[in-house]
């Protein structure tokens, strides 16, 4: 069990700076370069997951490719505690990358620092909740689309 904790607090402390970034200094180049670019941001986070879920792929989809998930089905999985750090590795990478979405439509919208912040925040802790009032804040952003 211990590459999972040492992967458990590399991550967790690996979003820190990240998160402080989006949230207090949102429109510097510092923040715009590390927070902009994927390799930086996102993929060290990537990394501990992969090192974690790669060898627990049977288990995964033996579990979940042979039985419909039920919510009993889900806490038995989850009462193992290498699936446990896997899942709050996957919870930091898609928190970050959706934060990391939302912290660019707040830019792009010129939200300022006390609109962004708390939802950004909100993002971290409970992320879809975060993400769902980072769209509604920016709602009038477009994004751009890839023509076939």
């Amino acid at each position: 069990m211990e590459i999972e904790i040492v992967m458990f607090w590399i991550s967790s402390i690996y979003i820190g700076p990240i998160w402080g970034l989006m949230w207090f200094a949102p429109r510097h180049d510092i923040t715009k370069k590390i927070i902009g670019d994927l390799r930086i941001c996102v993929l060290p986070l990537l990394i501990p997951y992969a090192v974690l879920a790669i060898p627990s792929i049977p288990d995964i989809f033996v579990t979940f490719g042979t039985e419909m998930p039920t919510p009993d089905l889900i806490i038995e999985f989850f009462q193992d505690d290498k699936v446990i750090i896997v899942g709050w590795l996957h919870f930091l990478a898609f928190d970050v990358l959706a934060g990391r979405y939302i912290w660019q439509r707040m830019l792009a919208c010129n939200r300022p620092m006390y609109v962004s912040t708390p939802i950004l925040i909100l993002g971290m802790m409970v992320a879809p909740l975060g993400f769902l009032i980072g769209l509604l804040a920016t709602w009038e952003y477009t994004e751009n689309t890839i023509e076939a």
